[in-house]
């Protein structure tokens, strides 16, 4: 069991009859950890955007997407041709056709670097917004030491709104196929007490790649029968510690809500029900709160904008939760690393990668402008790093080539929240290797977000000796807006 699993807190004793009952609100965080009383004195509601971080984990190659290089040698500029956008001069990949036609609302970084070029090592800065790794790292699980994510700060600090969490991490926890659960995730120094909310809508699945089941992919082996991967809103599994040895009960939430109110109220009413779980059951007893989870069942017009996929149905839940005053929500597509592209990655990123993230991305721009809400939501979209300039060919792995890791440069995509279109800010060099000019780092990255988010420069958040500590450790990016 890892150090942050030790943290999980001790469940109060329930008749099998309380557990089934309780088991309903697995997904939205029963069990889970506590959310403190929230500081939110100094924000200025005026300066109050939401914010998307996508998180594309495995790491994006630049030059595949946002960054070609037509002029470099075969061996760095990949199979892959440039396209024009609505903005003149301005390229990106020929698997981005639909993004390609909406570059008038989205700008790019190109220069985003930090010095490390290992998952578990890249994923704590990006999703930390730290650049030096916490003492005591492990690669291997989240430790109480470790850096908090950008979602734990944001929970600490701002306001929760309509019964739901100011920050929220979907459609699943970052966990590799090993086992590993991906360091950077949790509260670290905060304390377990500030984990983030994880709304697991996608419940860990060793073969879970790709967006699923329309795009079905698997990185060695070729496509996987993806029938028994799930995307549930809720997932309603009884929690961890909770389970006793005959419960096997689910229940449909949407369907059965209604009849468990009396229940609810009762089970919220116990004084050792802890307020995480209070807001849980809060949220299940909100009539305006139903609709907003089974995006699978959203109309077909809908769906077949953002796509019937994972990553399709993980932004429109995104797009709902924003619109129902959730602040931070970091949206993971693609889980065991998915975009980990040693091998085959051109024909895994043409036939299974790109095209349904053009989609979702896209609808989620077009959406959010439908709704008036673009303006004050900043789509943020990166992954831990980049990958190699020079494509690399493992045969005993893979059949055909892809790119290694590469921390020294990646594309950032950048949206909404008041950001201009049709931006470039920094460059890479010829090669896509480093900047050559105006290099960011995750701090900036992060200042960005905390700026959009409305927390003050001066602000900090508190850790588990109650000490403050600084939220701004660089400056937010110039040039977006």
């Amino acid at each position: 069991m890892s150090d942050a699993e030790n943290h999980s807190m001790q469940h109060p004793h329930l008749t099998r009859r309380q557990m089934v009952q309780a088991g309903t609100v697995g997904l939205l965080g029963l069990g889970m950890n506590h959310l403190e009383q929230l500081r939110a004195a100094t924000l200025n509601p005026q300066n109050q955007k939401s914010v998307i971080y996508i998180f594309l984990s495995g790491g994006l190659g630049q030059q595949d997407s946002f960054d070609l290089k037509p002029d470099a040698p075969a061996e760095i500029r990949g199979e892959f041709d440039p396209i024009s956008t609505k903005v003149p001069g301005l390229q990106i990949c020929e698997h981005l056709p639909m993004l390609a036609q909406r570059s008038d609302k989205w700008s790019l970084v190109r220069s985003l670097t930090h010095s490390h070029s290992e998952h578990s090592a890249a994923h704590m800065v990006m999703l930390s917004g730290r650049s030096k790794l916490p003492p005591g790292f492990n690669p291997s699980m989240p430790r109480p030491s470790d850096h908090p994510s950008l979602p734990a700060i944001a929970g600490q600090l701002l306001p929760a709104q309509n019964n739901l969490p100011p920050a929220i991490i979907l459609p699943d926890k970052m966990v590799h196929r090993s086992g590993r659960v991906i360091p950077g995730q949790m509260a670290g120094v905060m304390g377990a007490q500030h984990d983030p909310f994880f709304l697991q809508a996608s419940p860990y699945n060793p073969k879970s790649y790709g967006a699923w089941p329309e795009y079905e992919f698997h990185h060695a082996r070729g496509g996987e029968n993806s029938a028994r991967l799930k995307f549930q809103s809720p997932n309603l599994s009884v929690p961890e510690g909770m389970q006793l040895s005959r419960v096997k009960a689910r229940m449909d939430l949407l369907h059965q809500i209604d009849a468990q109110q009396k229940q609810l109220q009762q089970l919220q009413e116990m004084d050792n029900f802890d307020r995480y779980q209070k807001r849980a059951i809060s949220m299940l007893m909100d009539e305006k709160m139903k609709h907003i989870f089974d995006v699978t069942k959203a109309e077909d017009k809908t769906l077949d904008r953002y796509g019937r996929n994972v990553f399709g149905w993980s932004l429109l839940l995104a797009r709902r939760l924003v619109e129902a005053g959730v602040s931070l929500v970091q949206v993971n597509l693609g889980n065991n690393e998915t975009w980990d592209t040693h091998g085959n990655a051109f024909p895994n990123l043409k036939n299974y990668l790109l095209p349904p993230m053009d989609r979702s991305v896209s609808a989620l721009l077009d959406d959010l402008e439908d709704r008036g809400l673009l303006d004050d939501t900043l789509i943020v979209m990166a992954g831990e790093f980049g990958r190699t300039p020079k494509i690399s060919h493992l045969p005993s792995a893979y059949k055909l080539p892809g790119r290694d890791h590469w921390g020294k440069v990646q594309t950032v995509f950048l949206a909404g929240g008041g950001i201009k279109g049709g931006r470039v800010i920094g460059a890479s060099d010829k090669i896509g290797g480093e900047p050559i000019s105006d290099p960011q780092t995750p701090e900036n990255l992060a200042a960005t977000i905390y700026k959009s988010l409305g927390i003050p420069p001066k602000s900090h958040w508190n850790d588990l000796l109650n000490r403050p500590i600084p939220v701004y450790n660089g400056t937010p990016i110039t040039g977006l807006s």
